[in-house]
């Protein structure tokens, strides 16, 4: 499955959505409206969204850093902002390697900003679906070699795969395909923090917005996890995987549990 190649401004859609949240400007006002009627059930819904975008920074700085990664395959990567993975990853180790895929017709539209690499280094995009693991790792091999490690960034998109098997299939065949020494970050949205708040937000949204939105529990993302080693301090809300001193959203929960493992 890949996206559509019209751009609909009148439909609500998830990225711009996150775009909005995010305090980007690549939104419309069906997708502010939406972004507004969510966060009258989550107040702390914009919290929620910046500090699963600052785990994206964390955990790519350990990849590079204490773990030597120098390829990333960024599934679902959403619309540009502030540090993308690119920008982390090459900011550290500029011969870095990234590929990203979204099936969003806006996204593909701002692909651009995504492909800023540095000389050293490389940046592709795909347009396509997450589910369709085939097409996705037969573009990356464009990009990425894999016979080195490769990591797999799956930050907010296997909560819009509705059905628990097929999410688990995407998981299974990317981790699959890449060696060992490869990592697998993951950040879901969660009926586990506010529950009765969090599912009202769910409906709202798969009234007004596309795609629709599963909310998973903290065991359904250990699952995910299964035959790897799982990095401390495991599957927690994103502000609680390894906060920087000094960070204010340390001891709180937000609607976003995440992870990092690796694969032996």
């Amino acid at each position: 499955m890949t996206g559509s190649s019209e751009i609909d401004t009148e439909v609500p859609h998830t990225a711009r959505i996150w775009n909005y949240w995010l305090g980007g400007k690549d939104n419309f006002a069906a997708d502010r409206a939406v972004g507004d009627q969510v966060q009258q059930f989550l107040p702390d819904i914009v919290t929620s969204a910046r500090a699963d975008r600052a785990f994206l920074q964390r955990a790519v700085r350990h990849l590079v850093v204490e773990a030597g990664i120098r390829q990333f395959l960024d599934v679902g990567t959403g619309l540009p902002t502030a540090d993308n993975t690119h920008e982390v990853a090459q900011a550290l180790a500029p011969e870095s390697r990234i590929v990203y895929t979204d099936n969003d017709p806006l996204v593909l539209a701002h692909a651009r900003a995504l492909l800023t690499s540095t000389s050293e280094g490389a940046t592709d995009y795909i347009d396509a679906d997450a589910r369709d693991t085939p097409a996705i790792l037969g573009a990356a091999r464009r990009t990425l070699d894999f016979d080195r490690p490769i990591a797999v960034m799956l930050l907010g998109v296997l909560n819009f795969i509705g059905d628990d098997d097929e999410a688990a299939g995407v998981v299974r065949r990317l981790m699959a395909a890449v060696p060992s020494g490869s990592y697998l970050a993951i950040a879901h949205p969660t009926l586990e923090v506010r529950p009765e708040e969090s599912r009202a937000a769910a409906a709202q949204w798969n009234e007004t917005a596309t795609p629709p939105i599963t909310l998973r529990s903290k065991a359904q993302l250990q699952a995910w996890f299964e035959g790897l080693e799982l990095l401390e301090p495991g599957v927690v809300t994103c502000t609680r995987w390894r906060p920087e001193a000094g960070d204010p959203t340390a001891d709180t929960d937000v609607y976003q549990f995440c992870g990092l493992a690796r694969k032996n």
